[in-house]
């Protein structure tokens, strides 16, 4: 599943590709997608068609343009991604059979909603309403990464008694919204914590270097252009390259970037960990 940093990186191309963007039409091949309103994307088509993208932003996974009138939300899940066509090429390009949503400008442009999972949604938020109120899912969301809110006190406090690995706390999107197993299993290497650890068991300190070293790890994917192990591309199609030297993630058996030893991995809670038996403790 996309993480915050891919999340990041199809957000900056949505905001640099589709500014400004009048929407003369729009084709939903897969109903469910459309999580609002619900069971039925007539509807969704008709509130977005003629309304103009005014900017994008991210909360978490998530996705939301304010448009000029209401808002569009939109979740990838597991293996949703854009895809932005030129006139010439949407034209010529028929759509995969993966392909969940067209959406055209009046110019024949196309932005191509591709799903393989068909997990990912779409929400249309009328105007004069709070996105949080149609898109129940943003009231669930700890504080961004990048936000003070994100402190060693925030997590001493919400660890404060709690049993359950760190990693297994760092996958919780109401203690931390964005993270996901790649980027939970790098910023524990980077901070020297061992994935098993118990949550209460962790230092103030130690809660600093964690915090840190997320907020280090996540910048360094954005600016890589998130992680492609199977399915993320970004809006012109092009793979993340951050996997290419990810520390511990998808590298057990191999050595440790830093001091040979094999990485190791384990099932945490149904989720795969790597780690460095040497580096981390």
């Amino acid at each position: 599943m996309p993480e915050l940093p891919e999340v990041e990186t199809v957000r900056r191309g949505l905001q640099r590709q589709t500014t400004g963007l009048e929407i003369a039409r729009v084709l939903v091949h897969r109903p469910r997608v459309i999580a609002a309103p619900a069971e039925d994307p007539a509807e969704f088509c008709r509130a977005l068609t003629g309304r103009t993208v005014q900017e994008w932003r991210r909360r978490g996974k998530y996705l939301i343009a304010a448009l000029d009138r209401g808002q569009w939300g939109v979740h990838l899940r597991m293996t949703g991604h854009f895809h932005w066509l030129e006139r010439i090429s949407a034209a010529t390009t028929p759509p995969c059979r993966h392909t969940r949503v067209q959406i055209w400008n009046s110019n024949g442009d196309e932005l191509r909603f591709v799903d393989i999972r068909s997990f990912g949604q779409m929400w249309w938020v009328p105007p004069g309403l709070a996105s949080e109120t149609v898109i129940t899912g943003l009231n669930r969301l700890g504080p961004e990464p990048f936000s003070e809110a994100f402190s060693a006190e925030h997590l001493q406090q919400r660890l404060k008694g709690s049993t359950r690995p760190i990693k297994n706390a760092l996958l919780d999107q109401s203690l931390v919204a964005g993270v996901g197993n790649i980027y939970a299993d790098e910023s524990l290497f980077a901070a020297g914590i061992l994935p098993q650890t118990r949550s209460n068991q962790l230092g103030r300190n130690q809660l600093e270097r964690l915090r840190q070293a997320l907020v280090e790890v996540l910048q360094t994917s954005i600016g890589a252009g998130g992680t492609t192990f199977s399915d993320f591309r970004d809006l012109t199609g092009t793979n993340g390259n951050y996997g290419g030297v990810a520390w511990v993630y998808r590298r057990s058996g191999q050595p440790c970037r830093h001091c040979g030893t094999p990485i190791l991995r384990e099932r945490l809670a149904g989720r795969s960990s790597h780690w460095c038996p040497t580096c981390q403790s």
